[in-house]
């Protein structure tokens, strides 16, 4: 084998072995409380992640709802008097229900109220049906909406971990959407 050849295989065996020796992330027993950007589990409780192919086949099925939960920026506090805010857009999967600021560890009750009426108007009251929980990748605070939906009692509840972000990189189509109203 040639030097240069033998030197590429060998760095691509200990890079493999790296990555193969990474721990795993476990899932908490609660919710996660701060660094929502972050490496997150591969499972949700106990049950592999959906992949962009899967999440892809119920949205084209239209066999789940699917619930996008990433923070909306809020309007700064210091802006000068007469100064124009725009929200910044929110590009996300076509036919959700965007939920923002549902994924923290801790929710003010008045956003958990604001969840629960979401999830309760997409899915007609119906707690079987299929739900699917996004963000962005490698952010909890998709995860955490998951776990809080199943502990408001919903029985099919998934998770999209790759978020918009695996979605438009799979060149899937994301749509501008406005927020579910608050009260």
């Amino acid at each position: 084998m040639r030097p240069v050849l033998r030197f590429l295989v060998i760095g691509l065996f200990f890079v493999s072995a790296a990555a193969r020796a990474e721990p795993s992330i476990p899932e908490p027993a609660g919710y996660r409380m701060s660094d929502y950007k972050a490496p997150t589990p591969a499972t949700f409780d106990g049950a592999t992640a959906l992949t962009v192919a899967q999440a892809h086949a119920l949205w084209a099925q239209k066999a789940a709802v699917f619930v996008d939960v990433l923070p909306q920026p809020p309007k700064p506090a210091n802006l000068a008097p007469g100064t124009l805010w725009r929200d910044k857009p929110r590009f996300d999967i076509p036919g959700s229900i965007w939920l923002p600021d549902t994924g923290y560890g801790a929710l003010a009750p008045v956003t958990e109220d604001y969840f629960r009426r979401g999830l309760a108007h997409v899915t007609d009251g119906d707690k079987g049906k299929s739900l699917v929980f996004y963000c962005l990748q490698h952010c909890w605070m998709s995860w955490n909406a998951a776990k809080r939906a199943k502990s408001l009692g919903y029985t099919h509840v998934l998770w999209y971990a790759d978020g918009t972000e695996g979605w438009s990189e799979a060149g899937y189509p994301l749509k501008e959407q406005k927020p579910f109203p608050r009260p």
